[in-house]
């Protein structure tokens, strides 16, 4: 399962000034995962070489593209609202603009987005932006253009990204497409297609630009990241086939991750989603190994249930999930973790759910992705199993996940009360303009008074108060 945005924070309007000979205007809206956002600087650069610029202002645009998520219904209710407002502004302000749907919802609903709905004019999947100026020709041509095949090996390692709506500060990087894990709740292998991993000389070469360009951290991005694994090309269910040489010289997560922390030593490393079944030690030794990599590691577990796990078809048990968890603490005392939860899934009983709520108690996370769930048409669980659990009886058991995660989160955030930790600057506070606000290496944001700094700065912050989610302090240098 992909990790998911809040979603206060989701429709997100990503917006650049390009330079350069730019006549026709893009606007661009992203929902869901990191993943999608990433795409859209993605889609960005193709189309800023088509003679594009973006614009904030809807009603100018020549193209409007919407980047969707269909990890759940409220997701794809979400962006059905927003092509409805599309298109009242297609037909009261600019009967000329196009719309376009990008991204998983793309590919699981193009015929009625196209033929049934008739709401767009143009859908392209997750593996298909390459082919934008064919489907642009299309269009312009007054035809319908859909483009949703699935690739074995695209990666996009050969585009620069044109990054959208950022700081400067940080950025994403992909290093992963697809995923192969085939957990009965989620979409993205139907959607996405299969995972295959990108050349490590090629990431290493957008890494070294960022930083040449003044970003100060990035994240690695994937499906499921710590399944990384080069051996020169083709998908990861290959790998078994390759050649005992290919084997032998093969580029793994915690490889990569070293080259990346060396390359760039003053720049902070993140990396996003893990998945326990992938998660190797080997990773936890090149974090502490690394100061710029920072300690904290997003790691979805879905549920506390070993029962609830077997029907999701995640590889791992509750028990080897706490292992692993210990063993991360032994070799990296510092580090938080995150998680993502399911509640509400087909056959969840009250003992599953205590279940749950007992691994949070023992693990204590510092913040997580909570949500009901929802059947996804196509999955293997809508296949398989009846949607059983009354709505009632997942909103109160979303609502008792969520309080546990706010004490354990307000447990963490305590102990860096009196303590100095190292933030980096990533903006003004949006709850008090004469505040900043960045993370520190934990993930965990913190806010003090603005004094001299600027965005981008690293500085030491004491801490002097905290809430469940946030560390309040001062600047101490």
């Amino acid at each position: 399962m992909e990790k998911i945005i809040d979603e206060k924070k989701q429709g997100t309007t990503l917006v650049t000034d390009v330079k350069g000979d730019t006549s026709r205007k893009l606007y661009i809206e992203s929902y869901g995962c990191q993943m999608n956002f990433s795409d859209s600087e993605i889609v960005a650069s193709i189309l800023t070489k088509q003679g594009y610029s973006t614009t904030q202002d809807l009603k100018e645009a020549d193209l409007v593209l919407v980047n969707t998520c269909s990890i759940r219904d409220k997701a794809e209710q979400t962006v059905r609202k927003r092509l409805e407002k599309f298109n009242a502004v297609k037909r009261d302000h600019n009967p000329k603009m196009k719309v376009g749907v990008l991204g998983c919802m793309a590919e699981r609903l193009k015929s009625k987005f196209l033929e049934e709905e008739k709401i767009v004019d143009m859908v392209v999947g997750p593996d298909a932006y390459k082919d934008l100026p064919n489907l642009l020709e299309e269009v312009d041509e007054g035809r319908d253009a859909v483009n949703v095949v699935l690739s074995k090996d695209e990666t996009y390692g050969d585009i620069a990204p044109v990054r959208l709506g950022t700081n400067g500060i940080t950025a994403l990087v992909s290093i992963t497409r697809g995923c192969d894990n085939m957990c009965t709740f989620c979409v993205v292998p139907f959607t996405r297609g299969r995972e295959r991993s990108r050349d490590p000389q090629s990431i290493l070469k957008e890494v070294n630009d960022l930083a040449a360009k003044g970003y100060k951290e990035i994240t690695l991005l994937g499906q499921n990241v710590d399944s990384y694994v080069w051996y020169g090309g083709g998908l990861k269910k290959d790998f078994e086939k390759a050649s005992e040489m290919q084997k032998a010289t093969a580029t793994s997560f915690s490889e990569l991750l070293t080259l990346v922390a060396e390359a760039q030593p003053k720049m902070r490393i993140r990396f996003s989603t893990s998945n326990p079944q992938d998660m190797t030690e080997d990773v936890f030794h090149v974090m502490a190994a690394h100061a710029n990599i920072c300690n904290h590691i997003h790691l979805p577990f879905q549920s506390g249930s070993d029962r609830m796990l077997k029907a999701m078809n995640r590889q791992h048990t509750a028990a080897e999930y706490l292992k692993l968890v210990k063993r991360m603490w032994e070799i990296l005392p510092n580090c938080t973790i995150s998680q993502d939860i399911i509640v509400g899934f087909p056959g969840e009983t009250e003992e599953d759910h205590n279940d749950t709520l007992r691994l949070m108690e023992e693990v204590k996370f510092i913040f997580g992705y909570m949500y009901k769930y929802s059947e996804r048409p196509g999955t293997m669980a809508a296949r398989k199993f009846e949607d059983d659990i009354p709505e009632a009886t997942k909103k109160r058991r979303l609502v008792e996940i969520v309080d546990a995660q706010r004490k354990h989160g307000a447990y963490r955030t305590q102990q860096f009360v009196g303590k100095t930790t190292e933030v980096l600057i990533e903006r003004e506070s949006k709850k008090n303009e004469n505040e900043w606000s960045g993370r520190n290496e934990q993930s965990i944001v913190v806010v003090f008074p603005k004094e001299q700094y600027k965005p981008g700065d690293f500085v030491k912050v004491k801490i002097n108060d905290c809430t469940s989610a946030t560390l309040i302090g001062e600047a101490v240098e």
